[in-house]
């Protein structure tokens, strides 16, 4: 009779249906969620999520955000064996899991053995140890199924599918019980040591529990194992969660602020604060009201398969009630909480089968139901089901929002790991949350992975990861550790620093440290007057300027300039046509300001090591920075400028002084501090020079020359005057006859033996910006060759010698940069990383400019020291003038240099000032003070 009624229903289901449907989506008008309402949702549960990030809010946020201490999602090269405990259910399992590297559709595989044991119901509702008993009796009894050592030390990981706050990645509190579980005496405790004491007690096992993880958490690393885009955990079953990947920075509580650590939501408690109560129907309240949990778990009752077929029953029994169904018939059976279960509400809404499966259903409860109510019934389990997969497509939309704007992408790809009875068994509910969450945003792309034998095997994963990234980060530090220089190692190189000044200055036999006299006798005093060109060539670029002297109370400057860049065909080519290049932007430069016929005095800058015999003569000694122009070393460097003049016949210049840009930013800062007498460069390049009593330098004969005619300078001391001389001291060369063996690593090895100057300038190589990125590439080619980075893919970009500019240690020291944006730089240079590949490039490039700062700091607190000892001080209060681009652009440099020569000279307060201009208006200054000698 009724399957005649059925094909009489389906003949006319196009004119009858509509109307029936009518009826309860007007009964359940408010379970009809629209697109406007669902974005409302989402930017409720966005707020919510902030709140409970916030350490001010967090304890009065529903949504708790509890950090996980889970920090990595799989790569593939996890490996091990596990035991793993799965307790969230009706049933408890046992599992071995084996993690195998080097198979599956990543790198990695996973075989597992498991065994359920059901929970007897008085368990659930009793004592938390016997509980626990229970787990730990069964967990023996698998051992001794699978023949598995009990006396071998086994790896544990613990899946707890309750709300829980960890500590750490082994300690967790358990906040509530949900899903039926009451057992009594656990709450607040750590479930972990229960664990651990409940092993105790059963005796004769030998395990250490690892992790305790929550199903969402391990789903999500079951999912990574195979898509490296998982990064959000999802679970629709009996009850409802989700987890992400969570930018540390943003986690309030948890110390640390690099990468990403895994953030369990517990999403189920969303409206407990009253967050939805416009969206909370008559049948929540009720199905709420008749929970274990009153009031707790609101959005959870709204969505899980706990609770939809009892959302069903409650709906079915209220339109019965009112006569709009089965002729206002209710039977007893209707009036029993739990009589229709989640498995009923999936069978109603089969495809082909639903309305007799509705039919079948309603017959079970004592019911005469007919066609009419079969899709009425039908269609109450859609709305519901239904509203349930909107809840969830909002949340879901709100938390994957939050990870685009988290990291500022245009574009984003990202896969979610999904578990779960509901999303499991439920015909249509996958399909429908998939349509929802692509309208919702619809231009993310958003793929849904279905989770195989998830929390078990997610957990075992997790445990794999720490012990990975644990590993790792000891190889990685033991790496690190070659450049991380203890106290006694930088007391080392002050003391060989101090004994190369001395040796150089005595000039007995060959000397890592040259001491060059400058022949620059004192520091400006403010009288310089007039207009002067200068000239500067240090790197790739030379710089010409014209710099006008002002007398005044005030003294002042006028600086006009243009910079050239010199190629690397004039760099390495002859001495003649660099030469004739640098005339050729003279003569542009002259040209530009109108003033070619004006022979005016020239400084010139020269930043490479020069032996002086006068103001005006120095003789290269040898090129550094990427220089190797040939005819040029052994030369003098101002006769080749002024040859180069001469043949290009256009102007005329007076070159009165030549000098190094260490001293000529020394004489620029002079110029506003009077206490200046020492210059530094930290730059691509590093050198220092200072004013040096000339008793203590080795006379030659030029000296004598000039100590005669009283032209050298003088400084008071007392009733004396001291005669000085600016030393350039070209301490770069320290370590060249093997002084500082000891802190060479080898990737400073390497990069000196791939350098233009193999064997020369060794403390530049550990200190100079030219070097430091180089530096870097190769202890990153040796981390990601041992499979500690980058997965072990050694790329044609990493082995690419220049790759690694110094500038990005400076942009990804950065405090305010994101490992998003370290990312972003590395992908600039075609090495794609993950999160936890920009925290060890990060931490590299901090060890080698940490190591840099260090020995220039090393460096200056020796030479103050002995500016100390040669006046007879027993405090010495001087300034250094500072130039170079890592001194000024690095976010650390100039703290971590003047924090050491602090701590290695503190008899000495040491004011560090940055120069403006400083090498150019320097060669300017030295030019104007040697005129005025020469006029007195």
């Amino acid at each position: 009779m009724f399957t005649l009624q059925l094909f009489s229903f389906l003949f006319s289901k196009t004119q009858e249906e509509p109307t029936k449907k009518f009826k309860v989506d007007s009964f359940l008008h408010t379970m009809c969620l629209h697109d406007d309402q669902l974005r409302d949702i989402s930017a409720r549960f966005q707020a919510e999520m902030k709140k409970g990030l916030s350490a001010e809010s967090n304890a009065a946020a529903a949504v708790k955000m509890l950090p996980t201490h889970v920090r990595s999602t799989p790569d593939g090269s996890e490996r091990g064996q596990f035991l793993v405990l799965d307790l969230g259910g009706s049933e408890f399992k046992v599992l071995r899991v084996n993690v195998r590297e080097g198979m599956g559709i990543r790198r990695g595989g996973v075989e597992m053995e498991e065994r359920s044991y059901p929970i007897p119901q008085e368990l659930l509702v009793g004592r938390g140890a016997e509980l626990l008993d229970h787990v730990s009796e069964s967990l023996k009894d698998f051992l001794h199924e699978k023949n598995i050592s009990l006396e071998m030390k086994h790896p544990l990981a613990f899946t707890f599918s309750f709300p829980c706050e960890l500590s750490g990645l082994d300690q967790g509190s358990l906040l509530s019980w949900s899903k039926n579980f009451r057992a009594r005496g656990l709450q607040g405790k750590d479930v972990v040591q229960a664990l651990r004491d409940a092993i105790g007690r059963t005796g004769g096992m030998n395990t250490e529990v690892l992790a305790v993880v929550n199903d969402t958490v391990a789903t999500m690393m079951t999912c990574g194992f195979e898509d490296k885009y998982c990064e959000v955990g999802l679970i629709i079953g009996t009850g409802t969660n989700a987890c992400y990947m969570e930018e540390l920075r943003h986690i309030d509580l948890v110390e640390g602020d690099e990468g990403r650590m895994c953030v369990n939501t517990e999403w189920g408690a969303f409206g407990d604060d009253g967050a939805l109560s416009d969206y909370v129907t008559e049948f929540d309240r009720e199905v709420d009201a008749a929970s274990n949990n009153p009031g707790k778990q609101i959005f959870e009752k709204m969505v899980s398969g706990m609770y939809l077929g009892e959302l069903v029953r409650l709906v079915v029994l209220k339109m019965a009630t009112l006569g709009l169904l089965f002729a206002g018939h209710v039977s007893n059976t209707l009036r029993t909480k739990g009589k229709v279960t989640t498995a009923h509400v999936a069978a109603m809404e089969e495809y082909k089968h639903g309305v007799e499966n509705t039919r079948l259903i309603l017959t079970g409860l004592d019911l005469t139901p007919s066609l009419d109510d079969c899709i009425a019934v039908q269609h109450v389990s859609t709305i519901v089901s239904f509203r349930s997969s909107n809840l969830v497509a909002a949340g879901l939309a709100a938390i994957l929002t939050r990870i685009k704007q988290n990291r500022k992408l245009r574009t984003f790809r990202i896969t979610v790991g999904v578990d779960g009875t509901l999303y499991k068994t439920h015909p249509q509910y996958p399909k429908r949350l998939h349509k929802v969450v692509q309208r919702l945003l619809p231009e993310y792309q958003v793929r849904f992975v279905l989770s195989d034998s998830g929390s078990s095997k997610g957990a075992a994963l997790v445990t794999a990861v720490a012990q990975r990234l644990a590993s790792q980060k000891r190889k990685v530090d033991e790496t690190l550790s070659l450049f991380r220089l203890s106290s006694e190692q930088l007391q080392l190189v002050k003391a060989r620093m101090r004994a190369g000044l001395e040796a150089g200055l005595r000039g007995e036999g060959p000397s890592e440290i040259k001491m060059l006299p400058s022949f620059v006798s004192r520091p400006p005093d403010g009288t310089e007057h007039g207009k002067y060109l200068a000239l500067d060539l240090g790197g790739t670029n030379f710089k010409v300027m014209l710099v006008n002297f002002k007398k005044g109370l005030q003294p002042s400057s006028q600086v006009y300039h243009k910079i050239y860049t010199i190629p690397l065909e004039k760099m390495q080519g002859t001495g003649e046509e660099l030469f004739d290049h640098l005339a050729e932007c003279v003569s542009d430069f002259l040209d530009y300001m109108g003033i070619k016929n004006a022979r005016l005095p020239v400084g010139f800058t020269f930043s490479f090591p020069c032996e002086q015999t006068a103001i005006d003569a120095g003789t290269l000694v040898s090129w550094t920075k990427g220089f190797k122009a040939t005819d040029c070393e052994g030369h003098d460097v101002v006769d080749m400028l002024r040859d180069a003049i001469k043949r290009r016949n256009e102007f005329e210049l007076d070159i009165a002084a030549v000098a190094n840009d260490t001293v000529a930013t020394m004489m620029s800062c002079a110029y506003e501090e009077p206490q200046c007498e020492i210059g530094l460069i930290a730059g691509n390049g590093t050198n220092v020079c200072y004013m040096e009593e000339l008793k203590n330098i080795k006379t030659t004969e030029q000296k004598k020359r000039q100590m005669d005619d009283g032209s050298d300078g003088e400084r008071k001391a007392g009733d004396a005057r001291i005669q000085t001389m600016c030393i350039n001291t070209e301490w770069g060369g320290l370590g060249d006859h093997g002084s500082l063996d000891e802190l060479i690593t080898p990737y400073d090895a390497e990069v000196d033996l791939n350098s233009l100057n193999p064997g020369n300038q060794r403390f530049e190589k550990l200190a100079g910006g030219m070097y430091l990125g180089e530096v870097v590439r190769q202890t990153l080619l040796d981390l990601t060759s041992r499979g500690l980075l980058f997965r072990g893919n050694v790329t044609d970009a990493l082995k690419t010698p220049g790759i690694f500019q110094t500038k990005y240690l400076s942009q990804i020291e950065s405090d305010r940069m994101a490992l998003l944006q370290v990312r972003s730089i590395l992908q600039g240079i075609r090495l794609d990383s993950t999160c936890d590949d920009s925290i060890i490039v990060k931490e590299v490039c901090g060890a080698v400019s940490r190591r840099a700062a260090q020995l220039c700091g090393a460096g200056m607190a020796a030479l103050v020291e002995k500016i100390r000892e040669n006046r007879g001080l027993d405090h010495l209060n001087i300034t250094v003038g500072v130039a170079g681009t890592l001194y000024k652009l690095h976010p650390h440099f100039s703290e971590v240099l003047q924090e050491t020569a602090r701590v290695l000279a503190p008899q000495c307060h040491v004011t560090f000032v940055q120069s403006e201009e400083g090498r150019g208006k320097g060669a300017a200054l030295i030019t104007a003070v040697t005129r005025q000698k020469e006029e007195m």
